[in-house]
């Protein structure tokens, strides 16, 4: 729709602040406007209220980098995990993907992407120093890189690979079970598991 074809102004920014939004086109930013439109007030301002608070008050971890209320998050401050396993993913999707196999009771290390010159994307802009200095603490027995099996993915686990070869620590990566040049957020929870209990030791 031609913006002068908006009958009113406030729709028209709506719309358009809502189709800044990923895979959320001119179209369908005009339904969901529509659609709160119709929806009560306090139901409109409870979603608002909420991406409002979601945005100013969330934080991450300080140990493994995973979105979180607390400086340290629920996994990092559980007794019950095995802190001796991290597992490396990119990004928080892939922690709550292996939540979901309810199959892992280790504790993670999210890196925020992976290495990728194209974007302009180098080891420095994730967080792989931290992962390194988490090691050398000590008291970590196994890291598992579970990074999607891409190209960038590959070339991320080879870098982590390098920097971690000499400190003694099991390094292991998932199995391939899941397909090649997918991403880890959208493999099934029975593949994953399965990716993740078949995991070997990793090879240059």
């Amino acid at each position: 729709m031609n913006q002068s074809q908006y009958p009113s102004a406030l729709l028209q920014k709506a719309v358009t602040e809502i189709s800044r939004l990923p895979g959320i086109g001119s179209k369908t930013a005009l339904r969901l406007a529509l659609h709160l439109l119709k929806q009560d007030v306090v139901e409109v301002d409870a979603l608002a209220d909420s991406i409002k608070e979601l945005r100013h008050n969330i934080t991450y971890c300080k140990v493994c980098h995973n979105i979180s209320d607390t400086d340290i998050c629920e996994i990092c401050s559980n007794s019950a995990r095995d802190k001796a396993t991290i597992c490396v993913v990119e990004n928080v999707r892939d922690v709550m993907a292996i939540e979901g196999t309810l199959q892992y009771k280790g504790v993670y290390h999210v890196l925020g992407g992976v290495i990728s010159p194209m974007d302009g994307i180098g080891p420095a802009d994730l967080e792989i120093e931290s992962l390194v200095e988490r090691v050398k603490q000590g008291g970590i027995d196994e890291v598992i890189l579970a990074l999607s099996p891409t190209m960038e993915g590959d070339t991320t686990n080879f870098f982590i690979y390098r920097k971690l070869q000499d400190t003694g620590v099991k390094i292991s990566v998932i199995a391939r079970g899941v397909a090649q040049n997918d991403e880890l957020q959208y493999t099934d929870e029975v593949t994953l598991g399965r990716a993740l209990a078949g995991r070997v030791p990793f090879k240059m």
